[in-house]
């Protein structure tokens, strides 16, 4: 059969010749079986393997995201001994900080002896008053300002001896000016280090809050 004779019978190839497939030219007919097995396989395509691929990228997905994880937890449970070892140190730490911190029963006490160590510093005491108390998250700030006269050396005696005292205090608002009467025009038989100052300042220290505050 010639060619010209095959593009003839498409020509003239219509729907009731699809009634008489059976008896349709050969070309016709592998020609439709190559189509319609086309059609076949990109159904299969489109309804089957596209989304096996999709679930297939989206399982990688999850994959790379439980590797990651797990890496994760990997380092830490590797770390783990160190982590326990750091947070024993820093519950210890903390304890100590706490211990360091007076209850309600210690507040007396600790002004008592903060006021002790100014008079042991030879400092004359002009006024000692405990402010109003500031609580906070789980503590509270006791605020008590001091005002004393003294010398220089007898200050640094004071803030040494406060330093030193098992409590946490803090100090701030720290002034001190030349007592009234002793300006810079002493008489020359007063040496400038034996003038008397005046120290201004706010000593705060904490208590730690019980439950039921």
């Amino acid at each position: 059969m010639a060619f010209s004779d095959t593009l003839n019978d498409l020509r003239n190839f219509d729907s009731e010749d699809m009634k008489r497939i059976g008896t349709a030219p050969l070309f016709i007919r592998v020609l439709l079986m190559l189509i319609l097995g086309a059609l076949i396989i990109a159904g299969i395509t489109y309804y089957l393997t596209i989304p096996t691929f999709d679930k297939h990228a989206l399982l990688e997905k999850k994959e790379m995201d439980l590797r990651t994880k797990f890496d994760t937890e990997q380092a830490k449970a590797a770390n783990r001994e160190a982590y326990v070892e750091q947070l024993a140190e820093m519950e210890k730490t903390f304890n100590v900080m706490l211990r360091q911190l007076p209850n309600k029963t210690d507040i007396e006490s600790l002004l008592v002896d903060l006021s002790q160590t100014s008079v042991a510093s030879g400092l004359d005491v002009e006024y000692f008053k405990p402010d109003t108390e500031i609580p906070r998250e789980f503590y509270a700030e006791y605020p008590i300002k001091i005002s004393v006269t003294g010398q220089y050396h007898q200050f640094g005696q004071f803030i040494s001896g406060l330093a030193a005292l098992p409590r946490i205090v803090t100090l701030s608002q720290i002034d001190i000016a030349t007592l009234k009467g002793q300006g810079r025009n002493t008489e020359d038989s007063e040496p400038q280090s034996g003038r008397k100052l005046k120290m201004d300042l706010l000593a705060t220290t904490y208590r730690y809050l019980d439950e039921d505050e």
